[in-house]
């Protein structure tokens, strides 16, 4: 009798879980195919990223709508995901998205309480290890500058070749480089594991170089393929 209310019991334990786990993996998928539309309707337009820094960045982040929250004194929050490009000078073709989430509160004045999109260009590599290796506080962990935009902007400058990433936002239709000083990224570990289906961390999908890219990527990775196939600062 035990072990029949036992049995049942655990029964309709994962009847009402798999639901739940349904739509936390669809939530995940729909923020994947958001970082991909936000992409590409930005490298799109001749005046926002310009193209030569698109080309030469090993990794790019896409976080789509970024929301101010009520944290102490303003904050922001956002989550999306991180690609780089593959093999071990970042040389190869791009590769499997790992989801990352973005904190902050400096910049939430900043972008005025509303939904924003953020992309970041990750220029080198020392930029790309400081993001896998666990949180890491931009300006400090890894330098951050507002990136310039135009695709004939000039971006041979000093703030422009020493900083390890290049940040852009995008709101009410404007675009814009903006600063995340002070501002934290990690690696969101439950939402990578409803993409993927297992645990498994952002440093081995990014550096693993075996990690198929799953269905829900696909646009994502088709979209920086199709605008920057080949790593030009290499």
């Amino acid at each position: 009798m035990l072990r029949h209310f036992s049995r049942v019991l655990c029964c309709g334990f994962i009847v009402v879980a798999l639901p739940l786990f349904a739509t936390d993996q669809s939530k995940e998928v729909e923020r994947l195919e958001n970082c991909a539309v936000v992409m590409e309707e930005i490298v799109t337009v001749p005046d926002n990223i310009p193209q030569d820094l698109l080309g030469k960045a090993e990794c790019v982040i896409v976080i789509p709508s970024v929301m101010k929250v009520a944290i102490g004194f303003g904050g922001s929050y956002g989550r999306g995901a991180m690609l780089c490009r593959t093999g071990p000078n970042f040389s190869g073709p791009w590769g499997a998205p790992a989801m990352y989430a973005l904190e902050g509160g400096s910049f939430g004045l900043q972008l005025g309480g509303e939904a924003t999109d953020l992309v970041l260009l990750v220029m080198n590599k020392k930029g790309a290890d400081s993001i896998l290796k666990s949180k890491v506080k931009l300006g400090a962990g890894a330098s951050v500058a507002a990136g310039p935009k135009g695709r004939t902007a000039q971006a041979s400058t000093d703030a422009y070749a020493q900083a390890e990433i290049l940040s852009y936002s995008r709101a009410r239709g404007l675009f814009a480089g903006i600063s995340l000083q002070g501002s934290t990224l990690r690696p969101d570990n439950d939402a990578t594991r409803e993409i993927y289906g297992r645990k498994i961390s952002a440093r081995n999908i990014v550096l693993g170089n075996k990690i198929a890219v799953p269905a829900a990527g696909r646009h994502l990775v088709n979209v920086l393929q199709k605008n920057a196939p080949r790593n030009k600062s290499t």
